[in-house]
């Protein structure tokens, strides 16, 4: 009797496993370790791991089993952004030691909203095929929230807590478990630091190494805070965490990886790096992320040069991309002299020679790096002023291969190499038997053009498929600032991706302006072409079910005057279906 259960259990079990695969058929492997593709595959996921990969004529597929057509498509790796900040939103508002429009946003409110805004940035990095992020900068209250969402279907998180400092910003001072600095400017300092966050559990420890003076005191005030990375380092390393470093200049990245750096999370901008650095960087397996854009989106932003694209648009959170086209009409608020400056200062000639000088050193660097064999790990700084969550990974990744890298050397950067941070190569970071099963499945190739990352097909997180399009619940909110975002770009495909097709657009409360999509593609369109400084800002808006009630003001429509408008947006399904202007 006890063996006929038995026997019973264990075609259950069978059973059970057999219908819990998963087969990608007639797939072309991207293997990011060898460098080549690999055609006419079926690979095979039980639950959360890569169970098999066999040829796909060698592999018989059970009935009613789970199959994905892979014809025609590639399979790579899941993607890691390695250097992100949850603290900072990618809007205006987010670094107030940077720019400071307090007056305009209240920090506490801002760091509230990147809070509630934490999983709609994860689910945005899921969207596009990043399945892990590293957050080398957080706070006691982000680490707390980060274990809330590690959950299957949203990307792996590894996250430090505040950064130990040599220099605290003073706008960040006493804010409590939202601090996300905390000064250290002796040995014991450092090593009390590392201590005080043990209970938090972070993944790793990050250093903000930072130094004032010329260049020709820059070793010497290094030097000051040597013992001071090496207390931390030393700490760290007794309990098993890596250290990353922000080190921008040669000489300090130098000692913080003399002193056991692990991870160099900038690359260096100060001079060309000699020989004997990308020796040192090779010999102690340091991982370095080059960061090229986050400086420029800065820049950019100053000056009013952001010129974001229709994928950006339509991609990244609503609110905080479309912040950064406040600076238009904060010129004329009580931070116009600000604001102003700004905009000169970053319009100026010798300005465009400065940032391009930064520019092609940090290039010029990342390719001798590359070449000389330091394993380079992409990453974006994403939350930085005007560098958006999760779409600021195509820009770095274009940047990585402007510098001179390969399309094969950028996608190990984001995949495998990243895995090697945390010593995780062995079980993710390839699409290779008995890693986890963190995968994108792209329609076109990656090896061809690094621009088709972004032509997504599914993800898959722990072994689950994902619907790339589904991963974003739109708030008919998000859906009418996208819409304004769009318009502010002048962006006429951003602009009408939020509408239905047959949208109606209404003079309150009846007559009709035009019907369909089509229509308002011709009209707006036109206007886009003719009115070059068009802008609107929303100066109040009403929420109210499926109706989005924006009181808006628009510049650029009428020469010296602004027009006074309100909208009512009607959102079903999804999409945009009308919109009525009180006159």
């Amino acid at each position: 009797m006890k063996k006929k259960i038995s026997i019973v259990f264990l075609l259950c079990f069978i059973i059970t496993n057999l219908y819990s695969q998963t087969y990608i058929h007639n797939v072309t492997i991207v293997d990011v370790i060898n460098q080549k593709l690999i055609p006419n595959q079926t690979v095979v996921l039980m639950k959360e791991i890569i169970s098999e990969i066999k040829p796909s004529k060698k592999i018989k597929i059970p009935n009613n089993a789970k199959t994905i057509n892979g014809e025609g498509k590639f399979l790579i790796p899941g993607m890691t952004d390695s250097h992100v900040h949850f603290f900072q939103s990618g809007g205006l508002y987010t670094r107030p030691d940077a720019l400071d429009l307090r007056n305009k946003m209240p920090y506490e409110k801002e760091i509230s909203w990147v809070h509630q805004n934490m999983e709609d940035f994860l689910n945005r990095y899921l969207k596009l095929g990043i399945t892990s992020v590293i957050d080398v900068g957080a706070t006691y209250n982000f680490l707390s929230q980060k274990n809330s969402l590690q959950k299957a279907n949203l990307p792996t998180v590894y996250m430090t807590g505040p950064l130990l400092t040599t220099y605290e910003p003073e706008v960040f001072k006493n804010r409590g478990k939202d601090e996300p600095f905390k000064l250290v400017l002796t040995a014991e300092d450092a090593k009390k630091m590392v201590q005080e966050l043990l209970p938090y559990k972070p993944d790793f420890i990050k250093i903000w190494y930072i130094v004032g003076g010329d260049k020709k005191d820059m070793e010497a005030n290094a030097r000051k805070y040597e013992a001071v990375v090496k207390s931390a380092i030393d700490e760290a390393h007794k309990n098993n965490l890596k250290v990353a470093i922000h080190a921008t200049e040669r000489i300090t990245a130098q000692i913080a990886v003399e002193n056991g750096a692990d991870f160099l999370v900038h690359n260096i901008e100060d001079e060309i790096v000699p020989d004997n650095f990308v020796k040192l960087l090779k010999s102690k397996k340091v991982i370095l992320n080059p960061t090229l854009t986050v400086a420029g989106n800065y820049y950019k932003t100053y000056g009013q040069k952001n010129n974001y694209n229709t994928f950006e648009l339509n991609n990244s959170n609503p609110e905080a991309i479309g912040s950064i086209q406040d600076l238009k009409h904060l010129s004329g608020s009580s931070d116009s002299a600000i604001v102003k400056k700004l905009k000169t200062r970053f319009n100026l000639p010798q300005m465009d020679v400065y940032i391009s000088k930064k520019d092609s050193i940090r290039n010029i660097n990342l390719k001798k790096l590359s070449d000389g064999g330091v394993t380079i790990a992409a990453g974006t700084d994403a939350g930085n002023i005007g560098t958006q969550h999760a779409t600021s990974f195509i820009s770095e990744l274009d940047a990585m291969k402007k510098s001179g890298m390969s399309n094969w050397q950028v996608l190990q950067s984001a995949t495998i190499n990243p895995a090697k941070i945390f010593n995780k190569e062995n079980i993710s970071g390839s699409v290779s038997t008995g890693k986890i099963a963190d995968l994108v499945l792209l329609n076109s190739n990656p090896v061809e053009n690094i621009e088709h990352l972004t032509e997504v097909n599914l993800v898959f997180k722990n072994g689950e498929a994902i619907n790339s399009e589904k991963t974003i619940k739109e708030t008919p909110e998000m859906l009418v600032q996208k819409q304004v975002n769009g318009y502010n770009a002048r962006n006429i495909e951003a602009f009408l991706e939020p509408y239905s097709e047959d949208a109606e657009l209404y003079t309150f409360p009846n007559k009709l302006i035009s019907k369909g999509k089509e229509a308002m593609r011709t009209s707006y369109t036109e206007m886009f072409k003719r009115l070059p400084e068009l802008h609107c800002e929303i100066k109040n808006r009403i929420v109210n079910g499926n109706f989005v009630i924006d009181q808006e003001s628009v510049s650029g429509m009428r020469k010296g005057q602004k027009v006074e408008a309100t909208a009512i947006y009607e959102i079903k399904d999804g999409k945009i279906i009308k919109v009525y202007f009180l006159p």
